[in-house]
């Protein structure tokens, strides 16, 4: 029983993981050259990595490393 559950909250955080991943991409919009698209993305993203941290599935330090690493990208547009 407490095996099943281990299994079933790893395909959950797993699945979670996967979908940040998804939403820390801003580099399309970034050599778009679209920056409010590009501001946009990095909101959500920064939103996720905050509810991730909350959720205990991330540690708060690679929410802002990651954080930090996507605002250098968007501020890159000139």
């Amino acid at each position: 029983s407490n095996v099943i559950k281990r299994q079933q909250k790893r395909l959950i955080n797993n699945s979670y993981k996967s979908a940040l991943k998804t939403e820390l991409k801003c580099k399309a919009e970034v050599e778009a050259g679209n920056k409010e698209a590009a501001v946009a993305a990095y909101n959500v993203a920064a939103s996720k990595l905050d509810a991730s941290v909350s959720k205990g599935i991330h540690h708060k330090n690679y929410a802002s490393r990651q954080k930090s690493k996507l605002a250098k990208l968007v501020n890159s547009i000139a």
